[in-house]
């Protein structure tokens, strides 16, 4: 059985040799893809170190950063198609010991399921995200595997996730649950959870002032998120995968008149989110 890992790190340097450290990268049967992904930091050289002479860990240095752009050059360029199982998860989480067994024995069980969730294991919403999981059916990019099977479909199809699309995991799980169709075509049974499999993440805390820095980034990116949502599901409800663009930034200035911030805090960072899509319409 061939099973592919593929590892996205985006300035990840303090974090990358901890996720590595937490998978079983001396089971020369399984292929681990370190995609490190438009870094200028030491990302590349620590993962690297932590390979050591692995033949079965592939430290890929890629210029363009983008997790759902380093996501279709995972599936379409560095897959060799012959994969019974493909697991994605992000270079800053720590993989619970088990995970990922966890996760191909679940998919390997359940013949109708194209992907399976691992689950959040630290943080105060780590119970509220899994109970969200399971009643939502959906996916966290921390950690989630897809089956050869379908990995394979996406593949004939020639389907992409949109290079500029913020979080690979809400599309994914939708292409999942509709088996590459449109959202009528929604099946619970696409998407299935492991609770054997789960993963650990960096906490925002006082004492370390980076850990701000990241969760004021991230939650703007939510917010691009969020809008972004609002644009998919439209395409998904009408035309499904191959309505996708390439870029979603060439369907901003149609969509953009229709936004408004939301109420609160969350519409700080809706504005700023909006900012930045009037930039990149």
């Amino acid at each position: 059985m061939s099973v592919a890992v593929a590892i996205f790190a985006h300035q990840e340097e303090r974090r990358i040799a901890a996720c590595l450290a937490s998978l079983p990268l001396d089971r020369t049967e399984t292929l681990f893809h370190v995609l490190v992904n438009g870094t200028t930091d030491a990302t590349v050289a620590r993962a690297r170190e932590v390979a050591g002479e692995r033949a079965n860990v592939i430290v890929h240095d890629i210029a363009a950063g983008g997790k759902s752009r380093t996501w279709n050059h995972m599936v379409h360029t560095l897959l060799t198609g012959q994969e019974s199982a493909v697991v994605f998860m992000d270079g800053d989480a720590q993989i619970v010991a088990g995970s990922i067994d966890a996760l191909i024995a679940d998919l390997g069980a359940q013949d109708d399921a194209n992907a399976v969730a691992g689950m959040p294991m630290n943080g105060r919403m780590a119970q509220s995200y899994r109970d969200d999981i399971k009643r939502d059916g959906g996916l966290f990019g921390d950690l989630y595997a897809l089956s050869g099977t379908f990995v394979g479909a996406i593949r004939a199809r020639g389907l992409r996730l949109p290079d500029d699309l913020i979080g690979d995991d809400g599309l994914v799980a939708a292409w999942a649950h509709t088996d590459l169709g449109p959202d009528g075509q929604w099946r619970d049974a696409g998407v299935i959870v492991c609770d054997d499999a789960g993963f650990l993440c960096e906490q925002v805390s006082l004492l370390r002032p980076s850990t701000w820095i990241m969760q004021y980034k991230r939650l703007t990116n939510y917010s691009v998120r969020f809008f972004q949502n609002r644009i998919v599901s439209d395409i998904m409800t009408r035309k499904g995968p191959d309505g996708l663009p390439p870029r979603l930034s060439s369907l901003y200035a149609d969509w953009l008149p229709r936004f408004t911030p939301r109420p609160g805090l969350t519409g700080w960072f809706d504005r700023k989110a909006l900012r930045k899509m009037r930039a990149a319409a």
